[in-house]
């Protein structure tokens, strides 16, 4: 995690904002819309200030705006514009466009209203599956890279929290599918919990009973509701924990403790499926995505 970078080379800024290194240098080099520094070898990097203007520089662009105009505003007319365009157009890529605007630059306004367009178009679901999923992955994939900040991260991830658990208790809370309660967990030191809190929301408003417990949960905290005569189905999502090499030893202790019950197990995530091929109790079930969970339910 100190490892993570506080500058970025032309590859970072290709990955993060979908524009072509190529392209980039030509802006660079034809509109000096960039400087780009070296380091002590001679090796060019760029800033974060830089970074934010070529995501800027990218909404403008979308939107019929020339390289050669936008080079002739000052760099505080390019952000202006490009936020404004932000709150008048949120739509698809746009709409991912000014979230990753609004996380680089720990911009909550900008992600509120950039929601609140997008809700003039598309219902929560809708945001939801065609928005914050694609960004999210892009930011799973910013990540490996090592482009982001923690801080960055965490802030875009709890505003998309706040949004789930409003639409949740936002649900007429009205009970109608007893058959079966959903308990809702993940596993001891896992705290990636957005999928799984979006899928308790497709739950609820599905009539389904759910217990949501949340993050980091050891498997003897659960007793409670192993022992319960209810028909429980427990889900987890597996993002980071358990480790490669303890996942199958969990999923069999999950094994042992459903043989004697009616209750069944839900494993998300791409650590759920490296057990895919294991004769585990038929009541356990393992799905890469929360998509694919909703598509069985």
């Amino acid at each position: 995690m100190n490892n993570i970078k506080t500058i970025f080379t032309i590859k970072d800024l290709e990955n993060i904002s979908g524009i072509k290194a190529h392209t980039i240098r030509i802006w660079e080099k034809r509109y000096n819309l960039f400087q780009p520094k070296r380091t002590d070898t001679n090796i060019r990097y760029y800033s974060s200030e830089s970074l934010l203007k070529l995501l800027n520089v990218a909404l403008l662009n979308k939107h019929k705006y020339k390289i050669s105009k936008i080079a002739e505003m000052s760099d505080e007319q390019v952000k202006v514009t490009a936020r404004e365009l932000s709150f008048n157009y949120a739509v698809g890529d746009e709409a991912i466009n000014s979230f990753k605007i609004s996380m680089f630059q720990f911009d909550k306004v900008l992600f509120n209203n950039t929601y609140n367009k997008l809700l003039h178009k598309k219902t929560f679901r809708q945001i939801f599956k065609d928005v914050f999923v694609p960004f999210l992955e892009n930011i799973g994939l910013l990540w490996q890279t090592d482009t982001l900040l923690p801080a960055h991260e965490h802030f875009i991830s709890n505003l998309i929290i706040q949004k789930i658990q409003l639409n949740t208790e936002n649900l007429e809370y009205i009970t109608t599918k007893e058959d079966i309660t959903y308990v809702l967990f993940l596993p001891d030191g896992e705290i990636h919990e957005i999928g799984l809190l979006y899928l308790n929301y497709e739950l609820v408003l599905r009539g389904y009973r759910t217990i949501y417990l949340g993050q980091s949960l050891p498997l003897n905290n659960l007793s409670y509701f192993f022992d319960s005569d209810t028909k429980m189905c427990f889900v987890s999502s597996m993002t980071v924990k358990p480790y490669e090499d303890k996942i199958k030893g969990y999923f069999k202790e999950i094994d042992e403790i459903l043989s004697t019950t009616n209750h069944k197990f839900i494993g998300i995530g791409n650590k759920a499926m490296l057990v895919e091929n294991e004769l585990f109790n038929s009541n356990i079930k393992v799905y890469p995505s929360v998509i694919k969970v909703l598509e069985k339910i």
